[in-house]
């Protein structure tokens, strides 16, 4: 097994990222009571998967993870697109 080293974040980091986190769910909120139709749903996955990613990226420090587990997280993102997609056009051919 290798040793890692532990990387802690600085405090400016952790509250910029904090305040993007706060501004996206502001949108997100704000987005519901503008009416788009369908493009509502489309606009809070697309907001909850940057945050999703924000998260990812520095709350769990993915960013100073090896490649093979980064790709393999990107798998689960393109499988979780594929199902969203599949669910749009089977809601929109009903």
């Amino acid at each position: 097994m290798k040793n890692h080293d532990n990387h802690i974040s600085s405090d400016t980091t952790n509250w910029t990222v904090l305040l993007v986190l706060l501004i996206l769910t502001t949108i997100s909120i704000l987005a519901i009571k503008i009416h788009l139709g369908a493009f509502t749903v489309a606009m809070a996955l697309i907001l909850a998967s940057i945050k999703v990613t924000i998260v990812l990226t520095y709350f769990m420090h993915l960013k100073f993870e090896n490649t093979l587990l980064k790709l393999m997280v990107g798998g689960v993102f393109l499988l979780f697109a594929v199902v969203i997609a599949i669910t749009f056009i089977d809601y929109y051919f009903r």
